[in-house]
């Protein structure tokens, strides 16, 4: 169930949010940092790209000679120059762990990040990232990054390759379109990261080709075009965008709502084959209606505000207890969300559990007169019943966006048992396609892949164990997948330890299959400790970054 820097994100996130803390802390660091200036900074923007989202990596340390030339006090005002140190060591502090809260809690409406631009760079300056920030990082990858390639697809945003050539990845081959699997099996084999988005399905047989794959950019929420057990087998992680769409697909919702209710979809279909439906029949506000809402995460809160703000009564289900926003109101059952609302719309992810969870049964379990939204994925929701329910007129409409077997290329007919109906709206998979959406998950996957190339970080990858160590200034660093097995830290440290080499930082995560560890050692005993690590039983990888 799930830009520009100084610009305000066009979602203000709900209040009491870590988004919202995170916001607030930049607005008071401003105000302060003003106050203390007095007359010498006439605004907060001065400081703003100091306090953007941090990246998990230890930062040079915050100080006055960072701040831009007109913020920069006089080398005599001691005594305020510290002052400023002081403030600004303190809501970096502050922005740190709100960050970390922000990252760590997937699904959360807190995630949701404004856009950001990415600002011109030196490709061979590694410790440029999109945000604009410089941090101690590894001073590059292992192998050269004009050798590492991406292999992107289906025309990603462009805003990605921006992002990796701002990292200083040059090597990109693009494409507008999802290749035919003989030719994606050939491009590959020598890829070490690609990027897709829903048309391109990656099988087992394709990563058993793609022998240097690091890792995978899903630019869209789903991953269900991905075989994640056999990536994460084969030690290669898996990246999406569950956040950066989630305006987007909340407008259309709420837009189809307010059609549905007025049945504008029949009144439309007629005038344009000649007809005059001037009538109140079926025609209704949406304010005070009963929206439903099947599955809370960062698409469901998101509409559950929207709608609040129209004057509509919120409700939702979800297998988590979830804290409502606003005034909205979580119900314990399925059934009892079906026959209590006006609208049901769905916001779940595609699991065994959530396999046509909406069929006849359920459909003629929803109040009579209802509508039903289908923004979600295409097999939870059977087609054929909810076809039955609107000729007969136990539902008085429908929106339909995502199918069970969807066209591969628009030059392909779409079928469907909901076609030919007035009130039905059909649309074809376009909840996130808007060119904000796209922008944005442009950004948010390509600065996952670089963040996983540059230093390991493998956080918020739905296939992997989540790791981020902040990075040690002149050591090396080795990162090692294995199977989830006893015994396998204890054989990582005794290699150390045999060979006495001492660890700057370690960090292991695992989930039910893999294990990933991530340590930091001195430069000249890297390469001594990767030939050793990769002879210890249960490895399925390893890397060096220096």
């Amino acid at each position: 169930m799930a830009a520009t820097a100084a610009a305000e994100s066009p979602v203000r996130p709900p209040e009491g949010t870590s988004a919202t803390s995170r916001s607030l802390a930049q607005r008071t660091m401003a105000c302060t940092c003003s106050v203390v200036l007095g007359n010498t900074m006439a605004s907060g923007a001065g400081v703003n790209c100091l306090v953007q989202s941090l990246p998990y990596v230890s930062r040079e340390p915050a100080s006055v000679s960072t701040l831009p030339r007109s913020t920069r006090v006089c080398s005599s005002s001691i005594k305020t120059r510290l002052v400023i140190e002081s403030t600004l060591e303190r809501f970096m502090g502050i922005l740190r762990t709100v960050h970390v809260r922000d990252e760590v809690s997937r699904g959360s409406y807190a995630s949701i990040r404004p856009p950001r631009v990415v600002p011109r760079a030196d490709p061979a300056t590694p410790c440029q990232f999109s945000s604009g920030h410089r941090f101690t990082q590894m001073s590059k990858t292992s192998l050269d990054k004009s050798k590492i390639k991406f292999l992107l697809l289906e025309g990603v945003h462009q805003s990605a390759v921006d992002v990796l050539k701002a990292a200083g990845y040059t090597s990109i081959e693009y494409h507008t379109k999802s290749l035919p699997e003989a030719e994606l099996k050939e491009k590959i084999a020598d890829a070490h990261f690609i990027g897709i988005r829903s048309r391109t399905q990656l099988t087992e047989e394709l990563f058993d080709c793609a022998k240097k794959l690091v890792a995978v950019g899903c630019f869209c929420i789903g991953t269900n075009q991905v075989d994640l057990n056999a990536a994460r087998e084969r030690g290669i992680a898996v990246f999406n965008a569950p956040y950066s769409n989630t305006r987007s697909v909340a407008e259309l919702v709420l837009a189809e709502a307010i059609l549905l209710l007025r049945g504008i979809p029949e009144k439309n279909a007629s005038c344009h084959r000649g007809g005059w439906i001037k009538s109140a029949a079926n025609s209704f506000e949406i304010r005070g209606k009963k929206l439903g809402i099947i599955g809370y995460g960062s698409i469901g809160t998101q509409l559950s505000v929207l709608a609040e703000g129209l004057g509509m009564q919120v409700y939702f289900y979800d297998t988590l207890t979830k804290l409502p926003l606003g005034n909205a109101t979580q119900v314990s059952s399925l059934n009892e969300l079906l026959g209590m609302s006006d609208i049901v719309t769905l916001h779940v992810p595609e699991t065994s559990e959530t396999q046509w969870m909406i069929g006849e049964k359920e459909i003629r379990a929803m109040k009579k007169g209802s509508i039903l939204i289908n923004a979600a994925r295409g097999t939870v929701v059977e087609l054929d019943a909810l076809a039955d329910a609107i000729k007969d007129k136990h539902l008085i409409g429908a929106a339909i966006d995502v199918f069970p077997v969807e066209p591969r290329s628009n030059d392909d007919i779409f079928e469907s048992p909901l076609r030919g109906l007035d009130n039905v709206i059909l649309t074809p998979h376009i909840g996130g396609s808007t060119a904000e959406a796209q922008a944005n998950i442009g950004l948010e996957v390509a600065e996952k892949l670089v963040k996983y190339s540059d230093n390991g970080t493998s956080v918020s990858s739905v296939n992997f164990p989540e790791v981020a160590l902040p990075a040690h200034p002149g050591k090396h660093r080795l990162l090692h997948i294995h199977e989830n097995i006893p015994g396998v830290l204890s054989e990582i440290n005794k290699v150390f330890a045999e060979n006495g080499i001492n660890i700057s930082g370690q960090f292991l995560q695992t989930n039910e299959k893999v294990g990933y560890v991530v340590i930091d050692v001195d430069a000249e005993y890297s390469d001594l400790a990767q030939a050793k690590l990769q002879q210890i039983k249960g490895t399925i990888r390893s890397r060096v970054l220096f």
